[in-house]
């Protein structure tokens, strides 16, 4: 029993929703009706006052001209004044309407025989013809000026909601208006009820208005494909924003008022907002990266400076207690190992204030003839007593190899590359120095064994302060050593690359050129 009047239950509620549901289209369709009908009689009301006022008109006109006994002629100019008047109004029935009682009237008052509708004359058919065309005419002009006016007026508004978006945009700082904040102003121009945007270069999304996820899964989609979308039954409207040649995202438009015609000038200001937007965040951060990399060459200078007084005062000291007397052997090691080391801080304190000063200075090298290998060979001798580790040797021939150079410049960049060479490879392996002469040509490499640079990395090796992403977790550093080497080599008219030997080859090697013969020095730009 209570299934079945459950089942009832749920029957009767269907048919009363279906009923209701038929009440209420039937109600939609009766207000339909009755707003038709009320305009149709609107119309009809409209069209019977200018047919009464032409019709007045042309009785008035009638009456004047059979007192004044004009003739034919000038009564039917007459008429078509009348009946050009009332086309004006844009209402063809009632000129048409005034125009056959134009035809009626010059017939009947002014046409033999008088007082008759006999049109035996075809001059009254051509009469009604020229004043129906002349009504039609003026009509249809009359009807395509109103559109017009209503077309620019459309324009017009446009125009000034464009206007005002744009200072709305302009008056935004740029440095806060990203996000949702730089969509609010977009949002009801045009009948907008939702604004999406995708950010390319940070790969973010950003809406406002109304909730639609469809909309920021089709806006991203759109800027993938790099295609605009409108759909003029749901008045949905996207496009790419495309700055130059460069894609910098997509903005969709739900509830957009028109979107063919609308979507691309909204586009194109947020195009131009955004662009403004990402010009602004890369002037801040070259403005910061300038500053840092300002504040790192002044600290590294400072550094130098403060390093050289104490450790001229441990030199100082070591060397008084080798003279102080007679010391054991154990003491005479250590003082030496004293000496030996805070003279090799020394230099690495110079190296490092020279760095500084390259870094941020015009490298102008002082040229004088000098033998390449002979330089290479002294460098190699040293990291061979400071790395005992590493096999750290010459390759090849040791042929001798003249160049015009600067020798503290050209040491310097040697000794970046072959630390380079000794720190980053491991215990055991081999770093190699090679000097070849070419015609005009002197080429240095510099190669280690056990280590390797990652490909997504070695077209910024030479970047100033940068340094790998592996290389910072295993060793110290602050990332100029190849980029001060470069800028030398630039200075001398050579070069400084990283040759490439293949993903398989567990080495990495350096090839420094410089001329040969005297030529014209560059400076590091």
């Amino acid at each position: 029993m209570l299934s079945l009047f459950a089942s009832a239950h749920t029957k009767n509620r269907e048919r009363c929703s279906q009923s209701t549901g038929q009440i209420a289209n039937a109600a939609l369709c009766e207000l339909d009706s009755i707003f038709k009908g009320v305009v149709v009689l609107r119309r009809v009301f409209t069209t019977a006052r200018y047919t009464a006022i032409g019709v007045l008109g042309i009785t008035l006109t009638a009456l004047i001209s059979y007192r004044l006994r004009f003739n034919p002629l000038g009564v039917s100019s007459l008429f078509l004044v009348c009946v050009a008047l009332v086309a004006l109004t844009g209402d063809f029935p009632a000129a048409g309407i005034v125009s056959l009682i134009s035809v009626f009237s010059l017939d009947y008052f002014f046409v033999d025989p008088l007082f008759s509708f006999q049109v035996k004359d075809p001059i009254n058919a051509v009469a009604l013809l020229s004043f129906l065309v002349t009504a039609l005419l003026i009509t249809r002009l009359v009807l395509k000026v109103r559109s017009e006016a209503r077309d620019a007026q459309v324009q017009r508004g446009r125009m000034e909601r464009l206007y005002r978006l744009s200072w709305q945009l302009l008056a935004f700082e740029p440095e806060s208006s990203m996000g949702n904040k730089l969509l609010e102003p977009f949002l009801g121009v045009f009948g907008s009820t939702t604004v999406c945007l995708f950010d390319a270069d940070h790969a973010a999304t950003y809406s406002v208005g109304e909730p639609r996820q469809d909309l920021e899964i089709r806006t991203r989609d759109a800027f993938i494909l790099g295609k605009n979308l409108d759909e003029r039954e749901s008045r949905l409207a996207i496009r790419p924003l495309v700055m130059g040649t460069r894609m910098n995202g997509a903005i969709g438009f739900a509830g957009l008022e028109e979107p063919e015609l609308t979507a691309g000038p909204l586009s194109t200001l947020a195009t131009v907002m955004l662009a403004r937007i990402h010009s602004f965040r890369n002037a801040s951060e070259a403005s910061a990266a300038v500053r840092t990399e300002e504040y790192r060459s002044a600290i590294l200078d400072a550094l130098a400076h403060e390093f050289k007084t104490p450790l001229a005062t441990i030199l100082a000291a070591a060397g008084g207690l080798r003279e102080a007397g007679p010391l054991k052997t154990e003491q005479q090691e250590m003082a030496d190992m004293v000496e030996s080391e805070a003279a090799r801080l020394g230099d690495l304190t110079s190296r490092l204030l020279r760095v500084a000063r390259l870094e941020k200075d015009e490298v102008r090298p002082r040229l004088e003839t000098i033998d390449v290998t002979d330089l290479a060979t002294r460098v190699v001798e040293v990291f061979r007593r400071s790395s005992p580790d590493r096999r750290v040797s010459m390759a090849g021939k040791s042929d001798p190899a003249e160049a015009i150079a600067d020798p503290e410049l050209l040491r310097l960049a040697l000794n970046q590359l072959a630390e380079n060479a000794c720190k980053y490879a491991p215990p055991g392996s081999s770093v190699t120095i090679a000097v070849e002469r070419h015609p005009g040509v002197i080429t240095v490499r510099v190669s280690n064994t056990g280590s390797s640079i990652a490909s997504g990395e070695r077209h910024r090796v030479f970047d100033r302060f940068y340094r790998g992403a592996a290389i910072r977790e295993s060793s110290t550093g602050s990332g100029l050593g190849l980029y001060v080497a470069r800028k030398i080599a630039v200075a001398h008219g050579g070069t400084l690359e990283l040759e490439n030997l293949g993903p398989s080859q567990n080495s990495v090697t350096f090839r420094l050129t410089i001329p040969s013969t005297p030529g014209k020095s560059q400076h590091a730009t």
